[in-house]
């Protein structure tokens, strides 16, 4: 990272902590991640209710809609780190597969390229982990 960029991505960060003070003074030191650890997953009715059949009645179900969702966001790379963990968490509670998630990254490294598909996949294994010993035998 070159120094302009770096002195810019800096400012920018400075920036977006500014906008979070001025909105509510309580968003300045939010972090998604302790967000993350209340709500680690939504049972799978709820799932349903909110991705399948909220947006298309006769459309996709909560599962694809949840694997589309894990392609954008890794596609985002770096960005949604916390997002893409929560996801995969709920594509899986969905009915997905760690395979299925896995193809869906793999795919995605053709558009977001090798760093964002790396991280992905680094992601979901982190989750994979987790999540074995939580899953139904």
């Amino acid at each position: 990272m070159t120094d302009p960029f770096r002195q810019m991505f800096q400012q920018m960060l400075a920036q977006g902590q500014e906008m979070a003070r001025a909105f509510n003074p309580a968003l300045e030191h939010f972090d998604m991640r302790a967000f993350e650890k209340m709500f680690p997953t939504m049972p799978a009715d709820m799932l349903e209710m909110w991705f399948g059949k909220t947006f298309n009645r006769d459309g996709l179900d909560a599962r694809t809609r949840l694997l589309v969702t894990v392609a954008a966001m890794t596609v985002q790379g770096a960005m949604a780190e916390p997002q893409l963990r929560l996801t995969i968490r709920h594509a899986i509670e969905a009915g997905a597969t760690p395979r299925e998630i896995a193809e869906v990254i793999y795919q995605m490294g053709m558009f977001a390229g090798l760093p964002a598909m790396q991280k992905a996949l680094e992601i979901a294994q982190g989750v994979f982990t987790e999540t074995e010993g939580s899953q139904p035998s």
